[in-house]
């Protein structure tokens, strides 16, 4: 697969993320930002943006800010969940720490 196939593809999964992200599919989310992570560590080896053309590289930046606006989003639907995680988190540490401290009852 070429750079700007691997840019597409890191595009479509993108726009997967952010629509199991609306719908609280937090596993399959994951699974989509591992395939994600995957292209990105790939580019990070093969992208060599003066070997593009300048049509080439007027697609891969409009492709990345289309990652990029499905991060966004998928941001927006996560950091509410995340808040949520880390209250019950806390909660559950501090109950601990209290049995720990003065005993179960």
């Amino acid at each position: 697969m070429n750079v700007i196939g691997m840019y597409e593809t890191m595009g479509e999964i993108s726009t997967r993320m952010v629509e199991a992200a609306q719908a609280n599919d937090w596993d399959r989310l994951v699974e989509l930002e591992k395939n994600v992570a995957h292209l990105r560590d790939v580019l990070r080896q093969e992208d060599h943006p003066l070997s593009l053309s300048s049509e080439e590289r007027a697609r891969k930046l409009r492709l990345i800010h289309r990652i990029l606006d499905a991060d966004a989003e998928v941001r927006r639907h996560t950091e509410p969940w995340m808040a949520q995680v880390r209250v019950f988190l806390g909660s559950v540490a501090r109950e601990r720490k209290i049995r720990q401290t003065y005993g179960s009852n």
